[in-house]
């Protein structure tokens, strides 16, 4: 009897702490300050593979987003939260829609509106004024801005603003704004980077033109401890559209990183950079994390310290565009995830 009482307590004491970790890991995830923000482009075009998705991936996409652990908020709804320190639900996601192809308001809007799910459009101006192929036209960006679609902007002419000069880009952001206050009574309060192509300098002109916030095209999850001027979104298409890509990328955890060196994602001078980050002291299983580059596939990387980081490229980046994606093991077999993209003039 006396044994018997004595083992009791032993599997007592040794469930306790399991039971407090449960506890705890189930609060966490009650309560995040982390949201997946997911991007599409056209919608069943199946001459643009590399940006459309077809039309049964995306019904797929939002049957899990319907059925499944999520809380698919409006955008600035996020945002908001971010900014005023406010938790918001595990598994967060906010939906983007960029160049405002005709198949958004053919294909996409029903679908999203049936299924009840809000969404951001980003509109650059310049081809809905021409009247340009397969682009929307203003009447229907309107109904959609009317039915309660969030606007945001693309600039003017969507150029590459890590290759355009100072007066190109203040030029072009403020064209694009007196363009929308002319047509829709207002201009819009987000931002997405064309190409996802940003630098320090761009970001400068994109908070002197009012925007609250602006988006690049490199993936990760975005939390309150980033940079609300460059947020990781997942694209999606014909290609990388398939439903467990689609789930392991919205069911990923925030990787908090702080001191990116260099911060500017135009690379100018020093090719390769010397790039490194600081990763949140809360996150474990540091040994086990792994980055990807779009140039190199696996990359070095240097644990300086406890919690730091470097990146040893084995050769200059290539010209134009590359993203890096660096993942770590969290709980319940889902990654934790930072992306980040760079630009080579």
């Amino acid at each position: 009897m006396i044994r018997c009482l004595h083992e009791f307590r032993a599997n007592f004491n040794r469930a306790i702490p399991l039971a407090l970790a449960a506890m705890l890991f189930a609060a966490e995830a009650a309560a995040a300050d982390s949201a997946a923000f997911i991007m599409y482009h056209r919608f069943g075009e199946d001459a643009y593979p590399s940006t459309s998705i077809s039309v049964a991936q995306f019904d797929a996409h939002l049957a899990e987003l319907k059925s499944g652990p999520y809380t698919v908020l409006p955008v600035q709804e996020i945002l908001a939260a971010m900014r005023a320190g406010k938790a918001l639900p595990d598994r967060t996601v906010g939906i983007t829609i960029d160049d405002a192809y005709l198949s958004v308001f053919t294909q996409a809007w029903p679908r999203l509106r049936k299924a009840g799910l809000p969404f951001t459009l980003f509109v650059a101006t310049q081809p809905i004024d021409n009247g340009a192929k397969n682009y929307m036209s203003w009447d229907q960006i309107r109904a959609m801005r009317d039915a309660g679609v969030t606007i945001g902007s693309q600039s003017e002419t969507h150029l590459h603003m890590a290759e355009a000069n100072e007066a190109q880009n203040r030029r072009d952001l403020q064209r694009s704004q007196d363009r929308f206050k002319a047509v829709l009574g207002e201009a819009p309060t987000l931002f997405a980077y064309p190409y996802g192509e940003a630098s320090s300098a761009t970001r400068k002109f994109v908070i002197e033109q009012g925007f609250i916030a602006a988006f690049g095209q490199h993936s990760g999850i975005a939390d309150r401890t980033g940079d609300a001027f460059f947020i990781p979104r997942f694209a999606f298409n014909d290609r990388y559209g398939a439903i467990s890509r689609f789930r392991q990328r919205v069911n990923a955890l925030a990787l908090p990183v702080s001191g990116i060196t260099p911060a500017d994602p135009l690379i100018e001078a020093a090719n390769p950079p010397a790039f490194g980050f600081s990763v949140d002291a809360t996150v474990s299983k540091l040994d086990r994390l792994a980055c990807y580059h779009s140039q190199f596939d696996k990359v070095t990387v240097e644990r300086l310290g406890s919690a730091r980081f470097e990146i040893r490229f084995a050769a200059p980046l290539k010209r134009g565009r590359s993203r890096l994606n660096c993942t770590v093991p969290g709980p319940d077999k889902r990654y934790r995830w930072f992306g980040w993209q760079f630009y080579v003039k």
